[in-house]
Protein backbone atom coordinates (compact mmCIF):
# COMPACT_ATOMS: atom_id res chain seq x y z
CA UNK A 1 0.00 0.00 0.00
CA UNK A 2 2.91 2.09 1.05
CA UNK A 3 4.70 1.91 -2.44
CA UNK A 4 0.96 2.51 -4.33
CA UNK A 5 0.58 5.69 -2.64
CA UNK A 6 4.43 6.53 -2.65
CA UNK A 7 4.19 6.01 -7.02
CA UNK A 8 0.65 7.95 -6.99
CA UNK A 9 2.92 10.86 -5.43
CA UNK A 10 5.41 10.14 -7.79
CA UNK A 11 3.33 10.67 -10.53
CA UNK A 12 1.76 13.92 -9.38
CA UNK A 13 5.03 15.83 -8.51
CA UNK A 14 6.37 15.42 -12.02
CA UNK A 15 3.83 17.96 -12.94
CA UNK A 16 5.48 20.00 -10.39
CA UNK A 17 8.52 21.52 -12.29
CA UNK A 18 11.67 21.04 -9.80
CA UNK A 19 9.73 19.08 -7.56
CA UNK A 20 10.62 15.47 -6.79
CA UNK A 21 9.94 13.36 -4.11
CA UNK A 22 13.19 13.64 -2.73
CA UNK A 23 12.88 17.46 -2.27
CA UNK A 24 9.66 16.52 -0.09
CA UNK A 25 11.02 13.97 1.79
CA UNK A 26 13.91 16.73 2.69
CA UNK A 27 11.75 19.09 3.66
CA UNK A 28 12.22 21.47 0.98
CA UNK A 29 11.01 22.73 -2.70
CA UNK A 30 13.74 22.28 -5.31
CA UNK A 31 14.85 26.22 -3.92
CA UNK A 32 13.82 28.21 -0.87
CA UNK A 33 12.97 31.71 -0.19
CA UNK A 34 14.59 34.06 -2.42
CA UNK A 35 15.46 30.76 -4.71
CA UNK A 36 18.55 30.17 -3.13
CA UNK A 37 19.58 26.36 -2.07
CA UNK A 38 20.03 24.88 1.43
CA UNK A 39 23.40 23.21 1.69
CA UNK A 40 22.18 20.50 4.04
CA UNK A 41 19.22 20.14 1.50
CA UNK A 42 20.93 19.73 -1.23
CA UNK A 43 23.52 16.92 0.03
CA UNK A 44 19.79 15.58 1.74
CA UNK A 45 18.27 15.72 -1.45
CA UNK A 46 21.56 14.11 -3.52
CA UNK A 47 21.85 10.76 -1.38
CA UNK A 48 18.00 10.15 -1.18
CA UNK A 49 18.21 10.42 -5.03
CA UNK A 50 21.09 7.37 -4.97
CA UNK A 51 19.79 5.41 -2.19
CA UNK A 52 15.82 6.36 -2.16
CA UNK A 53 16.13 7.01 1.72
CA UNK A 54 16.64 9.69 4.00
CA UNK A 55 19.41 9.52 6.70
CA UNK A 56 21.12 6.73 7.29
CA UNK A 57 18.74 4.17 8.90
CA UNK A 58 15.39 2.89 6.70
CA UNK A 59 13.90 3.27 10.89
CA UNK A 60 14.03 6.85 10.25
CA UNK A 61 11.31 9.57 10.05
CA UNK A 62 10.93 12.86 8.25
CA UNK A 63 8.70 14.84 10.14
CA UNK A 64 7.61 18.44 9.36
CA UNK A 65 6.76 21.00 12.51
CA UNK A 66 4.07 22.66 11.25
CA UNK A 67 2.19 25.45 12.52
CA UNK A 68 -0.68 23.70 11.19
CA UNK A 69 -1.83 20.41 11.21
CA UNK A 70 -0.12 18.53 8.87
CA UNK A 71 -1.05 15.96 6.31
CA UNK A 72 0.83 12.51 6.34
CA UNK A 73 2.03 10.84 3.57
CA UNK A 74 3.94 7.44 3.25
CA UNK A 75 6.86 7.21 0.88
CA UNK A 76 10.49 7.47 0.11
CA UNK A 77 11.68 4.04 2.30
CA UNK A 78 9.01 1.71 3.80
CA UNK A 79 9.04 3.52 7.47
CA UNK A 80 9.72 6.84 6.59
CA UNK A 81 6.80 9.17 6.41
CA UNK A 82 6.27 12.40 4.52
CA UNK A 83 4.15 15.54 5.58
CA UNK A 84 2.81 18.10 3.63
CA UNK A 85 1.35 20.98 4.74
CA UNK A 86 1.61 24.57 5.27
CA UNK A 87 4.65 27.10 5.75
CA UNK A 88 6.97 25.20 8.43
CA UNK A 89 9.99 23.89 9.39
CA UNK A 90 11.32 20.24 8.58
CA UNK A 91 13.81 18.02 10.17
CA UNK A 92 14.72 14.21 8.80
CA UNK A 93 16.09 12.47 11.99
CA UNK A 94 18.63 9.57 11.76
CA UNK A 95 19.02 8.42 14.99
CA UNK A 96 20.33 11.81 15.25
CA UNK A 97 18.79 14.61 13.31
CA UNK A 98 20.64 14.27 9.49
CA UNK A 99 19.32 17.68 7.94
CA UNK A 100 17.76 20.32 9.78
CA UNK A 101 16.02 22.64 7.36
CA UNK A 102 14.18 26.06 7.64
CA UNK A 103 11.57 25.36 4.25
CA UNK A 104 9.06 27.68 3.52
CA UNK A 105 9.39 27.54 -0.50
CA UNK A 106 6.10 25.23 -0.74
CA UNK A 107 2.43 25.59 0.73
CA UNK A 108 -0.28 23.37 0.17
CA UNK A 109 -3.53 25.15 -1.64
CA UNK A 110 -6.18 22.81 -2.08
CA UNK A 111 -4.34 19.23 -1.76
CA UNK A 112 -2.02 20.78 -4.50
CA UNK A 113 2.09 22.51 -3.49
CA UNK A 114 2.05 26.08 -5.22
CA UNK A 115 4.97 27.94 -5.70
CA UNK A 116 5.88 30.28 -2.54
CA UNK A 117 5.02 33.26 -3.56
CA UNK A 118 7.32 35.73 -1.62
CA UNK A 119 9.64 35.20 -4.75
CA UNK A 120 7.51 38.16 -6.29
CA UNK A 121 8.00 40.44 -3.49
CA UNK A 122 11.63 40.02 -3.72
CA UNK A 123 11.69 40.23 -7.69
CA UNK A 124 9.48 43.92 -7.10
CA UNK A 125 11.98 45.06 -4.14
CA UNK A 126 14.88 44.06 -6.38
CA UNK A 127 13.40 46.16 -9.03
CA UNK A 128 12.96 48.83 -6.91
CA UNK A 129 16.50 48.99 -5.82
CA UNK A 130 17.41 48.90 -9.06
CA UNK A 131 15.60 51.94 -9.73
CA UNK A 132 17.37 53.47 -6.79
CA UNK A 133 20.65 53.01 -7.72
CA UNK A 134 20.17 54.42 -11.00
CA UNK A 135 18.32 57.76 -10.19
CA UNK A 136 20.72 58.19 -7.72
CA UNK A 137 23.82 57.47 -10.19
CA UNK A 138 21.80 60.16 -12.40
CA UNK A 139 22.18 63.04 -9.43
CA UNK A 140 25.75 62.12 -8.61
CA UNK A 141 26.66 62.29 -12.28
CA UNK A 142 24.78 65.58 -12.46
CA UNK A 143 25.71 67.14 -9.62
CA UNK A 144 29.70 66.17 -10.27
CA UNK A 145 29.89 67.19 -13.54
CA UNK A 146 27.05 70.36 -14.30
CA UNK A 147 26.79 71.45 -10.55
CA UNK A 148 30.45 71.83 -9.16
CA UNK A 149 33.00 73.67 -11.25
CA UNK A 150 35.92 70.99 -13.19
CA UNK A 151 39.53 71.37 -12.98
CA UNK A 152 41.34 72.83 -15.68
CA UNK A 153 41.91 69.87 -17.85
CA UNK A 154 37.97 69.01 -17.28
CA UNK A 155 38.12 66.31 -14.68
CA UNK A 156 35.87 66.37 -11.58
CA UNK A 157 38.04 67.95 -8.45
CA UNK A 158 36.29 64.86 -6.68
CA UNK A 159 38.67 62.56 -6.31
CA UNK A 160 36.73 59.12 -6.04
CA UNK A 161 34.34 59.96 -8.86
CA UNK A 162 35.53 57.32 -11.15
CA UNK A 163 35.31 54.58 -8.44
CA UNK A 164 31.62 55.60 -7.70
CA UNK A 165 30.90 55.48 -11.20
CA UNK A 166 32.16 51.69 -11.58
CA UNK A 167 30.40 51.05 -8.05
CA UNK A 168 27.12 52.14 -9.71
CA UNK A 169 27.51 50.28 -12.61
CA UNK A 170 28.42 47.07 -10.58
CA UNK A 171 25.46 47.65 -8.02
CA UNK A 172 23.07 48.16 -10.62
CA UNK A 173 24.35 45.02 -12.49
CA UNK A 174 23.83 42.98 -9.22
CA UNK A 175 20.14 44.40 -8.98
CA UNK A 176 19.41 43.43 -12.28
CA UNK A 177 19.98 40.03 -12.03
CA UNK A 178 18.77 39.78 -8.48
CA UNK A 179 15.26 40.86 -10.32
CA UNK A 180 15.93 38.42 -13.25
CA UNK A 181 16.76 35.72 -10.68
CA UNK A 182 13.29 35.58 -8.60
CA UNK A 183 11.61 36.08 -11.92
CA UNK A 184 13.13 32.99 -13.68
CA UNK A 185 15.27 30.75 -11.67
CA UNK A 186 17.80 28.57 -13.72
CA UNK A 187 21.23 27.36 -13.32
CA UNK A 188 22.34 30.76 -15.94
CA UNK A 189 20.70 33.35 -13.64
CA UNK A 190 21.50 31.52 -10.02
CA UNK A 191 25.38 32.00 -11.63
CA UNK A 192 24.69 35.27 -12.43
CA UNK A 193 22.88 36.79 -9.61
CA UNK A 194 25.64 34.93 -7.43
CA UNK A 195 28.68 36.06 -9.52
CA UNK A 196 26.96 39.98 -10.01
CA UNK A 197 26.43 40.14 -5.86
CA UNK A 198 30.01 38.89 -5.06
CA UNK A 199 31.82 41.49 -7.66
CA UNK A 200 29.91 44.32 -6.26
CA UNK A 201 30.80 43.39 -2.55
CA UNK A 202 34.52 42.72 -3.50
CA UNK A 203 33.99 46.52 -5.23
CA UNK A 204 32.37 47.54 -2.20
CA UNK A 205 35.57 46.82 0.29
CA UNK A 206 38.20 48.03 -2.46
CA UNK A 207 36.27 51.63 -2.44
CA UNK A 208 36.31 51.35 1.70
CA UNK A 209 39.50 51.06 1.70
CA UNK A 210 40.83 53.75 -1.09
CA UNK A 211 38.10 56.15 0.66
CA UNK A 212 39.08 55.69 4.24
CA UNK A 213 42.28 55.88 4.01
CA UNK A 214 42.36 58.44 1.41
CA UNK A 215 44.77 56.79 -1.52
CA UNK A 216 44.69 59.14 -4.38
CA UNK A 217 47.39 57.93 -6.27
CA UNK A 218 47.04 55.89 -9.21
CA UNK A 219 49.85 53.34 -8.16
CA UNK A 220 49.23 52.75 -4.59
CA UNK A 221 45.40 52.17 -5.81
CA UNK A 222 46.06 49.50 -8.07
CA UNK A 223 48.21 47.80 -5.38
CA UNK A 224 45.46 47.94 -3.00
CA UNK A 225 42.87 46.76 -5.38
CA UNK A 226 44.81 44.13 -7.03
CA UNK A 227 44.60 41.57 -4.51
CA UNK A 228 41.15 41.81 -3.70
CA UNK A 229 40.13 42.16 -7.26
CA UNK A 230 41.94 38.33 -8.01
CA UNK A 231 40.34 36.95 -4.79
CA UNK A 232 37.16 38.12 -5.72
CA UNK A 233 37.27 36.77 -9.29
CA UNK A 234 38.88 33.33 -8.26
CA UNK A 235 35.87 33.03 -5.56
CA UNK A 236 33.85 33.65 -8.94
CA UNK A 237 35.59 31.67 -11.18
CA UNK A 238 35.09 28.82 -8.64
CA UNK A 239 31.54 29.41 -8.42
CA UNK A 240 30.62 29.24 -11.72
CA UNK A 241 33.49 26.43 -12.96
CA UNK A 242 34.10 23.83 -10.03
CA UNK A 243 31.19 23.93 -7.50
CA UNK A 244 28.24 26.33 -6.24
CA UNK A 245 29.63 26.12 -2.71
CA UNK A 246 26.49 28.43 -0.92
CA UNK A 247 27.50 27.92 2.58
CA UNK A 248 31.66 29.35 1.25
CA UNK A 249 30.14 31.67 -0.80
CA UNK A 250 27.64 33.02 2.33
CA UNK A 251 31.06 32.66 4.77
CA UNK A 252 32.69 35.21 1.88
CA UNK A 253 30.21 37.40 1.34
CA UNK A 254 29.69 37.87 5.43
CA UNK A 255 33.13 38.50 5.57
CA UNK A 256 33.87 41.03 2.90
CA UNK A 257 30.69 42.42 4.32
CA UNK A 258 31.25 43.40 7.65
CA UNK A 259 34.70 44.20 7.06
CA UNK A 260 34.12 47.16 4.83
CA UNK A 261 31.68 48.01 7.48
CA UNK A 262 34.15 48.14 10.36
CA UNK A 263 36.41 50.46 8.46
CA UNK A 264 33.28 52.99 7.56
CA UNK A 265 32.21 52.82 11.08
CA UNK A 266 36.59 53.33 12.09
CA UNK A 267 36.49 56.30 9.19
CA UNK A 268 33.52 57.66 10.80
CA UNK A 269 34.57 57.30 14.41
CA UNK A 270 37.68 59.20 14.00
CA UNK A 271 36.56 61.71 11.35
CA UNK A 272 35.01 65.09 11.20
CA UNK A 273 33.49 64.70 8.18
CA UNK A 274 29.68 67.12 8.60
CA UNK A 275 27.63 63.82 7.16
CA UNK A 276 29.24 61.31 9.18
CA UNK A 277 25.89 60.33 10.75
CA UNK A 278 24.62 59.16 7.52
CA UNK A 279 27.33 56.87 7.56
CA UNK A 280 26.75 55.48 10.72
CA UNK A 281 23.15 54.59 9.70
CA UNK A 282 24.51 53.28 7.13
CA UNK A 283 26.92 51.03 8.50
CA UNK A 284 24.19 50.10 11.76
CA UNK A 285 21.72 49.44 9.15
CA UNK A 286 23.99 47.23 7.05
CA UNK A 287 25.34 45.27 10.19
CA UNK A 288 21.52 44.16 11.22
CA UNK A 289 19.97 43.58 7.87
CA UNK A 290 21.93 40.51 7.56
CA UNK A 291 20.31 38.81 10.15
CA UNK A 292 17.20 38.62 8.09
CA UNK A 293 19.04 35.79 5.85
CA UNK A 294 20.74 34.15 8.78
CA UNK A 295 17.80 33.94 11.13
CA UNK A 296 14.92 33.17 8.97
CA UNK A 297 11.40 33.21 9.80
CA UNK A 298 7.84 31.87 8.24
CA UNK A 299 5.96 34.23 5.66
CA UNK A 300 3.40 36.51 6.37
CA UNK A 301 0.68 36.44 4.16
CA UNK A 302 2.08 34.45 2.13
CA UNK A 303 4.44 37.14 0.61
CA UNK A 304 6.49 38.86 3.48
CA UNK A 305 9.15 36.78 4.71
CA UNK A 306 12.62 37.48 6.10
CA UNK A 307 14.48 37.05 2.59
CA UNK A 308 11.83 40.12 1.16
CA UNK A 309 12.46 42.13 4.29
CA UNK A 310 16.26 41.79 3.81
CA UNK A 311 15.64 43.69 0.02
CA UNK A 312 13.26 45.87 1.53
CA UNK A 313 15.45 46.96 4.15
CA UNK A 314 18.19 47.97 1.21
CA UNK A 315 16.01 50.52 -0.32
CA UNK A 316 16.71 53.19 2.48
CA UNK A 317 20.16 52.61 3.01
CA UNK A 318 20.91 52.94 -0.38
CA UNK A 319 19.05 56.08 -0.20
CA UNK A 320 21.29 57.45 2.39
CA UNK A 321 24.62 55.60 1.47
CA UNK A 322 24.30 58.10 -1.95
CA UNK A 323 22.95 61.21 0.41
CA UNK A 324 26.59 60.55 1.97
CA UNK A 325 27.94 60.18 -1.29
CA UNK A 326 26.83 63.74 -2.52
CA UNK A 327 27.33 65.04 0.68
CA UNK A 328 31.29 63.66 0.54
CA UNK A 329 31.50 64.91 -3.21
CA UNK A 330 30.67 68.61 -2.08
CA UNK A 331 32.62 68.50 0.90
CA UNK A 332 35.89 67.31 -0.90
CA UNK A 333 34.97 69.63 -3.48
CA UNK A 334 34.85 72.75 -1.70
CA UNK A 335 38.43 71.97 0.17
CA UNK A 336 40.05 71.08 -2.87
CA UNK A 337 39.27 74.92 -4.71
CA UNK A 338 39.83 76.41 -1.33
CA UNK A 339 43.38 74.89 -1.30
CA UNK A 340 44.01 76.02 -4.88
CA UNK A 341 42.97 79.46 -4.52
Amino acid sequence: MEERIFGLVSIALKWWPGVSPCNYACGCGRRYVGGEYSVTAVACVEQCEKTGCVGTNTSNTVNFLLMESPLMVPGICKNHSISVGNYGTAAATADISVCLLGRKREKKHGGRPVKYRGAHFSRALSALNLVMQFQSWVSFFILVNYKFPLRPNKRTYYEYTGLLHMYALLAMNSWFWSAVFHSRDVDLTEKLYYSSAMALIGFSLILAILRAVNVRDEAARVMVAAPLIAFATTHILYLNFYQLDYGLNMKVCMGMGMAQLFIWAVWAGVTCHPSRWKLWVVVIGGSLSPLLEIYDFPPYWGFVDAHSLWHATTIPLTYLWWSFIMDDTEFRTSTLIKKAK
